[in-house]
């Protein structure tokens, strides 16, 4: 069951508020030891990129790896939710963490042997999406079996600093490992990572899925559906997601917008990318304040309103350092909405349903920016980059005015007292 207490009023804070590291000692353990798999998984990440460029030459072909994770991070989404709703969520992270470490296992010793096959390498991508979409939602119903309530902004808030820390530091430590060691190098350290998480995992009690009374053996992707059809507080955590992603997402543009503004410089591409990142570290770091919120709903219409406001101005500077100052303040604000969005999915949903609702999330942070790139792509041809990236941040905005028109109870969303 859900662990639950009497509502306390939170000390004032500035800093990420650590105390789900400091009382739950299971969710410490899953805590490092995903931080640390995510520092492998990124620099296995950047190396396979490497490795395709290495053998291809060719750009496309470093294109079809995210393809390649997309189409089976979509499909088993949803699916690995299901499983997550039926089996043992312990387990079920167990077994696909450990086959995830398999794989850079095989990885490793395929470089080593010399086997340099591009099919092999899609093989394995394509797999290990299928190991992470199982993984995610099992291991994100776990958390609110973990901690009471009014924990999980903050535990969500450290999460974010977890995925942050390592897109930032594996890609740059992987590149660095690749150039000294070469790519088994850098695989075989990815394997050694997952002994962290695979330990965490290990240590934790049973999580069998609190069923309802009469409900069926096996959960149904169906179903999940259904009842997310009849919660609209949970849907509009959705759809605001999605505006921000889908109409304001500027990364497609940035080689472009380089190009027009700042002189073709790859290293000013690399800033931008890194500066919605360290926004986004800074987001998770700076925290403290968010256990203090109640109104979660109306938190999340502010925090993506902001992300649109941030990226149209983005599009509008001539300024280099201006516009990566608002870039960071997007990278800020979307993880703001990114805590608040995780909490109501946690706390307002049935344990049955988490993961099969933390399928559906995983889809929509999969296909989301996917969909984007190729909405701003085609807007920039009709248009320009600046022009495409402006208008969407400000089409993201419009958007969400008018779904918090039409839902006006999201606003009002109580955490103290959390409807779906």
């Amino acid at each position: 069951m859900t662990r639950t207490s009497a509502p306390t009023r939170p000390r004032r804070r500035i800093f990420a508020d650590l105390t789900p590291l400091r009382t739950s000692p299971d969710y410490r353990r899953l805590w490092f030891g995903g931080t640390i798999s995510w520092v492998g998984q990124a620099m296995t990440a950047l190396a396979i990129s490497l490795q395709v460029y290495d053998i291809t030459r060719s750009s496309f072909a470093v294109g079809l790896v995210g393809l390649f994770t997309l189409v089976p991070l979509i499909v088993f989404g949803l699916y690995g939710g299901a499983i997550a709703d039926t089996v043992d969520r312990r387990k079920l992270g167990l077994y696909s963490s450990l086959g995830a470490a398999a794989l850079s296992v095989a990885l490793a010793a395929a470089a080593l042997l010399g086997h340099h096959r591009l099919w092999q390498l899609y093989t394995v991508v394509a797999l290990q999406a299928v190991c992470g979409a199982l993984t995610g939602p099992a291991r994100s119903a776990m958390i609110p079996r973990l901690l009471p309530t009014e924990q999980l902004p903050a535990a969500n808030a450290l999460n974010s600093v977890s995925m942050t820390f390592g897109t930032m530091v594996g890609p740059a430590l992987g590149g660095l490992i690749v150039a000294v060691g070469g790519y088994a190098w850098a695989y075989a350290i990815d394997a050694v990572t997952f002994t962290a998480a695979l330990y965490a995992m290990w240590r934790l009690p049973s999580m069998k899925p609190d069923r309802a009374e009469g409900a069926r053996g096996r959960a149904s992707v169906a179903d999940g559906l259904r009842f997310l059809g009849t919660r609209p507080n949970i849907r509009m955590t959705f759809f605001t997601d999605l505006a921000a992603m889908v109409l304001a997402q500027p990364k497609a543009l940035f080689p472009a917008i380089a190009v027009l503004r700042y002189g073709d410089d790859a290293r000013t591409v690399g800033l931008m990318v890194a500066a919605i990142a360290a926004g986004a570290l800074l987001g998770g770091l700076f925290s403290g304040w968010q256990a203090r919120i109640r109104r979660h709903g109306l938190a999340i219409l502010l925090a993506v309103t902001g992300w649109g406001l941030a990226i149209a101005v983005f599009g509008l500077t001539r300024n280099l350092w201006l516009g990566l100052f608002f870039l960071a303040l997007a990278g800020y604000a979307d993880t703001v909405s990114m805590v608040f969005r995780t909490t109501m999915l946690q706390a307002a949903t049935p344990d049955d349903m988490r993961g099969r609702l933390q399928g559906v999330f995983i889809v929509v942070v999969a296909g989301g920016p996917r969909l984007g790139d190729f909405l701003a792509g085609s807007a920039a041809d009709l248009t320009s980059p600046p022009v495409a990236v402006t208008c969407g941040g400000l089409a993201c905005v419009l958007v969400v005015v008018l779904l918090a028109l039409r839902w006006r109870n999201f606003a009002r969303y109580d955490a103290h007292h959390p409807q779906a």
